[in-house]
């Protein structure tokens, strides 16, 4: 490792622990996984290395720089209440589909059924601008917007997309395990920001650090989006 090297991840891993990204869950909730990345526990809250995250974050960008100079399309997904709002504005900064409200079983395995449910949402949205619902009873057309509203929150981060996507891109394994373990059932690469309380092994690209506190999960996250975003594109 070259000098600039040593400096850079010296800087990165400061950036990290300013940011809490150091800061695991308390020893009882560690999963067996996680004691390889782990520093040590204080006051018997475990204590993440982030030599090892810095490692991690690396081989995770890598992967995205390789997915951005291709162009592949890339699923954003987080529905912790304090991450969605990074997720969504990641994805959008990529025009990339997300989901940051609730996974619904089958968006990876059924997906026939799911592209049925978007494509119902493009049709109301559709009809509704052209005023073509103007034809209907005001009780039918509140109706229709409702059924438009519900399908525009469990879909509609993820209406442009047309198949499944080259990765995921998930903060917090454990609450998204569904998401996960579709992905795996389908061979989609899988890249996660994980706590001490996730199971590393299910990830393809896990990245250790805390998946929780607002600087550490809008840090890491924009630093997944900026590998994609900076790969030099594929002629």
């Amino acid at each position: 490792m070259t000098e600039t090297q040593t400096q850079a991840e010296s800087t990165l891993i400061e950036q990290l622990f300013t940011r809490g990204a150091h800061l695991g869950y308390s020893r009882a909730r560690r999963n067996a996984s996680a004691k390889a990345f782990l520093y040590g526990s204080k006051s018997g809250i475990d204590i993440i290395d982030l030599e090892k995250t810095t490692e991690q974050l690396a081989r995770a960008q890598a992967f995205l720089s390789e997915l951005g100079a291709n162009g592949k399309t890339v699923l954003w997904v987080g529905t912790k209440s304090e991450v969605r709002g990074f997720v969504e504005a990641a994805a959008k900064s990529l025009g990339h589909p997300y989901v940051a409200e609730r996974w619904v079983g089958g968006m990876m395995t059924n997906w026939s059924e799911i592209k049925k449910r978007t494509g119902r949402l493009k049709e109301l949205k559709e009809k509704f601008a052209k005023g073509e619902l103007e034809k209907y009873t005001k009780k039918e057309r509140l109706l229709f917007e409702r059924e438009m509203a519900t399908l525009e929150r469990e879909f509609g981060g993820i209406a442009s997309l047309e198949g499944l996507p080259a990765a995921l891109v998930v903060v917090d394994s454990r609450r998204e395990h569904i998401a996960i373990e579709e992905a795996t059932k389908m061979k989609v690469p899988t890249i996660a920001l994980l706590n001490t309380d996730c199971d590393a092994r299910m990830v393809t690209y896990p990245v250790v650090a805390n998946d929780s506190a607002l600087a550490s999960v809008s840090f890491i996250v924009e630093q997944f989006a900026e590998a994609y975003k900076r790969a030099p594109k594929a002629a």
